[in-house]
């Protein structure tokens, strides 16, 4: 199954290096990434592959959410099909 992780935050050093090795000490893909600098803030869209993670769909979600709000990032995690219905016209 597919994710889209959502990630604004203050731009500081190594957010793209914790959130990758988050996902992969769970064994969850990257398959594609974007980010972008505007103005001060770092914003990042990942599309992962997260069918062989070790870990559920839910506590990737919660775990994710709870390591960025220690670094004072916010990631959001949505199973790709829910985020089409969202954004589907």
């Amino acid at each position: 199954m597919k994710a889209i992780i959502t990630v604004t935050a203050a731009d500081t050093v190594g957010i793209i290096a914790f959130i990758s090795s988050y996902l992969a000490q769970h064994n969850v893909n990257i398959l594609d990434i974007s980010q972008t600098i505007m103005q001060d803030y770092f914003v990042m869209i990942m599309l992962i592959d997260f069918e062989k993670s070790d870990i559920p769909f839910d506590r990737l979600q919660t775990g994710l959410k709870a390591e960025g709000e220690s670094r004072n990032v916010v990631i959001r995690v949505q199973r790709e099909d829910i985020f089409n219905a969202m954004h589907r016209i």
